[in-house]
């Protein structure tokens, strides 16, 4: 099942774009060379095609660079080598390499935790600024420095069920069980919860992206192995640049402690305290009703959002 390379369709045509950033390959969308960079990080599952209208819109203002990340998309599979740290690598790398100047760095979810990696691990002068896109900060871990972990919201058991059913690499592909797991192997609590989340959660079953997706990537955030060098507390103490975050729906049932979303209130706080601390500026946007993916679901709304808060940054070469 693991395709290596195809065509990868840029601004302005299509190219073909593989791209060498570690033992992996990724692959790029760019547009309009002459603007500032900006580089955005899909989120679990997502290829960079989640961002193609977003970045329609961005490339009236910015050159932009859109990568899957290894195990997901056109990206390689990489048995026993999915950590915050080696995705962080391979995005250092693909800075250095093909960028090649200073750039904004926006991530979606666990692309949202990689985007505050750079901020706090990226080389001196690769990142100007970065976008947290609903982070699941301290809630991808599994024993977080505040607030629910991973254990504790509808991700977690999904994650954990893929792995079982499709095997890492694929290796088990049993799609029918799968489907039928997510109905009895959940907590009693879980499908009340993900009716009840903005936009619902992305379907279990087998669609393009999920085929894409190497299954232990996920087990490795339920494991906690994918944050095992590198705690998200010790992370958010080294960010050097400022941060937009966007905080889109989001529940803590008071009686289970259970997370419905990305990120609890009280995880946010501690987040900007640690930002803030290390005296860089922490911009707080609020989108209560608005499903996990902004730039997916409300593109105009993330560009408007990202580009406003842009404006006032120091423009960089």
């Amino acid at each position: 099942m693991r395709r290596e390379g195809g065509q990868c369709r840029l601004r302005g045509g299509p190219h073909r774009s593989r791209v060498e950033a570690g033992p992996d390959r990724h692959r790029v969308a760019r547009a309009r060379a002459a603007n500032p960079a900006i580089l955005l990080v899909p989120g679990h599952t997502e290829s960079w095609w989640g961002y193609e209208e977003a970045m329609r819109l961005l490339a009236e203002t910015y050159q932009v660079y859109a990568i899957d990340l290894r195990g997901q998309g056109r990206s390689t599979w990489t048995p026993g080598r999915y950590s915050l740290d080696v995705f962080g690598g391979d995005l250092v790398r693909f800075i250095d390499r093909v960028i090649g100047r200073p750039v904004v760095v926006s991530g979606l979810s666990s692309g949202g935790v990689l985007s505050a990696w750079l901020s706090a691990y990226a080389s001196p002068g690769q990142i100007r600024a970065a976008v947290y896109e609903d982070p699941p900060l301290f809630a991808s871990e599994t024993t977080p420095a505040i607030g629910p972990s991973i254990r504790q919201g509808p991700v977690g058991h999904i994650f954990r069920l893929r792995y079982r059913w499709l095997g890492p690499q694929w290796s088990i592909g049993d799609e029918a069980g799968l489907q039928a797991a997510m109905t009895r192997e959940v907590p009693e609590w879980l499908p009340a919860a993900m009716r009840s989340m903005a936009g619902g959660l992305p379907p279990a079953g087998p669609k393009q992206n999920l085929r894409e997706y190497d299954p232990e990537w996920g087990d490795a955030f339920v494991s906690g192995r994918v944050a095992l060098t590198c705690d998200h507390e010790a992370m958010l103490r080294q960010v050097k640049v400022p941060v937009l975050f966007t905080h889109h729906f989001h529940h803590v049932d008071p009686d289970t402690g259970n997370l419905i979303g990305a990120i609890s209130d009280e995880q946010v706080r501690h987040v900007r305290r640690l930002v803030e601390g290390t005296g860089n500026s922490f911009t707080y946007r609020a989108f209560p009703t608005m499903p996990h993916s902004m730039h997916g679901h409300d593109p105009a709304t993330f560009v408007a959002t990202v580009v406003e808060w842009l404006a006032d940054l120091p423009r960089a070469g």
